[in-house]
């Protein structure tokens, strides 16, 4: 297995829109890199809120997710071009990026060290060979204190590899769960 070259991703991933590397001032770099590719966070967040609803401790339970622990914010419908996280809090996010990774690809994601150096990580499963749709990813506060994150600026660097040889069953064979995800999805169990 090895890791595709920044003129390989053009070629073997589609990523719709696909970004040049290039220096863009004051804004958190995103494109294609090295031996990846930085993806941008979208302007829609679901923002978790410990506030019970209903007077009781509310557990989070990935079986049984409500949408009610989370508020919903639209930068682009508010005008903001960031979120704030609340301190040791969550949001769940999906990326600018719509990706198809081909059938001897897997994808890694890795936060972005501007990020990570505010205490800020970035989780995301591996992309499975033949996996098709806008990624959701999960953007953890570990700090005590709010945390901004901008709305349509980089958030992650996706790294691909490429199998020696194709896999014998892709998440598309599999028909995976979060297949063809237009956005931002929430935890769901078959």
């Amino acid at each position: 297995m090895g890791v595709l070259a920044d003129h390989q991703i053009r070629s073997r991933v589609k990523i719709v829109p696909f970004e040049e590397a290039r220096k863009r001032p004051g804004k958190i770099s995103f494109g294609v890199s090295s031996y990846g590719y930085d993806v941008r966070v979208g302007p829609r967040f679901k923002i978790f809120t410990p506030t019970p609803r209903t007077g009781q401790i509310t557990v989070v339970d990935p079986k049984a997710f409500t949408d009610d622990l989370l508020v919903e914010v639209d930068c682009d419908k508010l005008g903001l071009d960031h979120v704030i996280i609340p301190p040791n809090s969550f949001a769940l996010c999906e990326t600018v990026e719509y990706l198809e990774v081909p059938r001897d690809v897997l994808v890694i994601c890795v936060g972005k060290s501007t990020y990570a150096r505010c205490g800020l990580i970035v989780n995301v499963t591996p992309l499975e060979p033949e996996w098709k749709g806008k990624v959701t990813i999960e953007i953890s506060n570990t700090t005590p204190l709010p945390a901004k994150v901008y709305a349509n600026e980089g958030i992650a660097q996706f790294v691909f590899f490429k199998a020696d040889q194709v896999c014998q069953v892709s998440y598309a064979d599999k028909g995976g769960k979060y297949q063809d995800q237009g956005g931002l999805t929430l935890p769901k169990v078959d």
